[in-house]
C-alpha cells in the first residue's frame, strides 16, 4: 500500500504531493515501483498536528482518486469522516482507511455498509492533538488491550452492517503508543493476527518516528535520524511482517519494500 499524502504537515513528506498533478504523479510512480493499493489522504495524523477542515479534505482528496480511479491500483483512502468516505466511495476509492476505527465520526460505519467497500479499522484512542498523552498510552498489556479494543470496533463496525469480509485490521503502530510499546506489538505479530482469525492485517511502520529513534546519531549532529533516512529500517520491518503473514503493509516508499516481499517469497519457496 503506497502512501500519497495529499497534505502541507505529513511528518514524513507534507507539502511534497499537496497539488493535485503532483499526487497524481506520484501515485502512478508508486504504481510503476509495485504498489497494489494506493492510500491517498488529505489530513495529516502525526503526533500534535490540529485537525484539517472537511472542506480542505474534501478538496485535497476527491480530485486525486477521480483522476487515478481506473489506474490499475486499488485505491484506498485515508480519513476519519463520513462525508470524505462518501464523496471518495463516489469517486472511485474502493477501500477506506479509518485511523479511528468509527470512533471520531461513527456515522461512517453506515456509509461503509450501504456502498459495500473495504474498511480498515485501526486501534485509536484519540485524536493527534492528544493521542501521546501518558493517560492514552498506558497499558499494562500493550499486544492484548490492543488486540480488544479493535476487536470491539470490529464488532461496532459489523453491527452497523459492514460485512465481515469487508474489514480489515490495523494495531495502529505510533498511535496511542511509546515507541517501547511499538516494538512490543511488533513481537507480538503473531498474537495480534491470531487475535483476528480470518481477517487481514494492515501494519503501517513507514518511517515512523520508532525507527527514527532507534537510528538516532550522536555528535555532531545529534538527535533522531530524518524520516527520509529511515527507509531501510522500514524494509526490514516489511520483511519481518510479510514472514509473519501480514496481508499488507503500508509505505511511503514503494520499491525496495516490494523488493524485501519479493525476496522473502522466494526464501519460502520449495
Amino acid at each position: 500500500m503506497g502512501v500519497v499524502n495529499v497534505t502541507p504537515d505529513s511528518f514524513s513528506d507534507g507539502g511534497m504531493w499537496l497539488e493535485r498533478d503532483d499526487a497524481i504523479a506520484h501515485a502512478r510512480q508508486l504504481i510503476v515501483e509495485g504498489a497494489d493499493i494506493i492510500d491517498i489522504g488529505g489530513e495529516s495524523t502525526r503526533p500534535g498536528v490540529a485537525r484539517t477542515t472537511a472542506d480542505e479534505e474534501l478538496a485535497r482528496v476527491v480530485p486525486v482518486v477521480e483522476s487515478l480511479a481506473g489506474s490499475g491500483a486499488r485505491i484506498s483512502v485515508d480519513t476519519m469522516r463520513s462525508q470524505v468516505a462518501a464523496a471518495a466511495i463516489a469517486a472511485g476509492a474502493g477501500i477506506i482507511n479509518d485511523v479511528s476505527g468509527g470512533l471520531a465520526d461513527p456515522q461512517i460505519l453506515p456509509v461503509i455498509a450501504e456502498h459495500g467497500v473495504d474498511y480498515v479499522v485501526m486501534h485509536w484512542r484519540g485524536q493527534s492533538a492528544t493521542m501521546q498523552d501518558p493517560s492514552l498510552t498506558s497499558y499494562q498489556d500493550v499486544v492484548g488491550e490492543v488486540i480488544a479494543e479493535v476487536a470491539s470496533r470490529v464488532e461496532a463496525a459489523q453491527r452497523a452492517g459492514v460485512a465481515r469480509e469487508r474489514i480489515i485490521v490495523d494495531p495502529g503502530i505510533g498511535f496511542s503508543k511509546n515507541g517501547a510499546q511499538n516494538w512490543q506489538l511488533l513481537r507480538g505479530i503473531d498474537r495480534f493476527q491470531a487475535g483476528f482469525g480470518d481477517l487481514r492485517v494492515l501494519w503501517g511502520v513507514s518511517r515512523k518516528g520508532f525507527l527514527g529513534s532507534l537510528l538516532a546519531s550522536g555528535p555532531p549532529m545529534p538527535g533522531p535520524r530524518p524520516p527520509m533516512g529511515r527507509d531501510a529500517a522500514t524494509q526490514a520491518l516489511t520483511a519481518w511482517c510479510a514472514m509473519h503473514g501480514a496481508w499488507a503493509v503500508r509505505t511511503h516508499e514503494v520499491r525496495g519494500n516490494r523488493d524485501a516481499c519479493e525476496v522473502f517469497a522466494r526464501l519460502g519457496e520449495g
